[in-house]
């Protein structure tokens, strides 16, 4: 089975052949600049210490600062750390955001772990890693089970070493200069691109069903929007149940239901069937959106989706053999690096605001980052649709080509 890495430069060399790229450029281009992993020892609440593995890779910071995410996750090591982060580098110079690609994780499952020590976990985490991040080095951001807080504890730990700087990451508390919409930013994002897609098939939001794997942030966000502007959702599933409910969710309900359970899942949520991911991702609905993580669609798994669309929410959910397999299935594949990059289009607001000293009004934040993503999701389809390519190589080309001449302007 490859790698998650070996995925992610799968969708980069497909791109970059038929851009014609040399193979020292590509190799230039896919190679990350920086990889970092530490050692992170805590002391627990019962007195015993406990170590994790920390990462932080740095991959190409020709267009700009390093950005990415920092995850805790039983799973997380330096192979999807590294695929992660140079997904950021093409997400970024998709959406025109001028940042690098960076991403960073802790080796833990954060259930396991008491809020004091989740705290100390991610102040040591800094300890280690303050002197390659910064406002205008590399900026972190919350991404599977980090949060608002995490960023504040981050905040503040930096500030021991260089003074407070609120725009050393993103995704902060709005009470320590984040951004309004950031919290909703990504969901929104992923939902946007799923209006859009269906209008593109001529096809009405209004009545479409939606199938969703993962509600956590993005999912649970992408679900709100969608329902609002007319959606149904008919299936839902997580880390602990699937459930499916031909009427619809009520994604508030729902969203109110994970927030409040001990498991931070659907399970238990009332008036719903049981159901297993296999039943959700084979569902005959108008969407399908895998915002949960990587490598859920593999090739099985794609050779029953039946969805017309597919927007994807979680980063790098979609093998490359399952890829192609929906390509030819006349599936549209809305990628990971245009469908979810409405978080780092808003870091990118939080970021100017914080370098500016000011704040933008909620309705400013949302009308940006809609003309923004609008914008690159139409760059992206009309290139697709001039050269007879599928969504993801399209984005590809545009993000090579954009990180490109960067590298080269800047020289070697």
């Amino acid at each position: 089975m490859a790698s998650h890495f070996e995925n992610a430069l799968k969708y980069f060399t497909d791109a970059a052949r038929v851009m014609d790229v040399s193979r020292s450029i590509e190799r230039l281009l896919v190679t990350p600049m920086r990889q970092m992993k530490v050692e992170v020892a805590i002391k627990r609440d019962d007195g015993s210490v406990a170590v994790f593995d920390g990462y932080r890779v740095q991959h190409n910071g020709a267009r700009g600062p390093f950005k990415g995410g920092i995850r805790y996750h039983p799973e997380a090591d330096d192979d999807e750390v590294n695929a992660l982060a140079s997904l950021m580098t093409w997400k970024t110079a998709v959406v025109g955001t001028p940042f690098g690609g960076a991403k960073g994780g802790m080796a833990v499952d954060p259930r396991q772990l008491s809020l004091g020590e989740l705290e100390r976990l991610t102040r040591k985490f800094v300890d280690q890693i303050h002197f390659i991040i910064g406002p205008s080095v590399d900026i972190p951001a919350p991404d599977v089970n980090t949060n608002a807080q995490t960023m504040a504890w981050i905040v503040d730990q930096y500030a021991k070493y260089h003074g407070f700087e609120p725009g050393v990451v993103t995704g902060k508390p709005i009470e320590i200069y984040g951004s309004q919409g950031r919290e909703e930013a990504t969901g929104r994002g992923v939902a946007l691109c799923t209006k859009w897609a269906l209008a593109d098939l001529g096809l009405p939001l209004d009545g479409a069903t939606v199938a969703l794997q993962g509600y956590g942030n993005v999912g649970s966000w992408a679900a709100r929007f969608l329902c609002a502007w007319g959606a149904r959702l008919v299936a839902v599933g997580d880390h602990a149940a699937y459930l499916k409910n031909p009427e619809g969710f009520d994604a508030e309900a729902l969203a109110e239901h994970v927030e409040a359970s001990p498991e931070r899942s659907v399970k238990g949520f009332p008036g719903a069937d049981q159901s297993s991911a296999e039943e959700l991702f084979a569902m005959d609905v108008d969407v399908l959106i895998p915002a949960a993580l990587g490598g859920v669609l593999t090739d099985e798994v794609a050779a029953a989706v039946r969805a017309r669309v597919i927007v994807e929410g979680a980063n790098g959910p979609t093998v490359p053999s399952a890829h192609a397999r929906l390509v030819k299935q006349d599936v549209v594949v809305v990628p990971d690096i245009l469908a979810n990059a409405g978080g780092v289009t808003v870091s990118y607001f939080e970021w100017a605001q914080n370098t500016q000293r000011f704040s933008w009004e909620k309705d400013d934040v949302e009308q940006k980052l809609e003309k923004q993503l609008r914008k690159a999701y139409d760059e992206v389809t009309l290139l697709a649709r001039k050269r007879s390519l599928d969504l993801r190589t399209a984005a590809y080309i545009l993000a090579i080509r954009e990180v490109g001449k960067a590298t080269a302007l800047r020289g070697l």
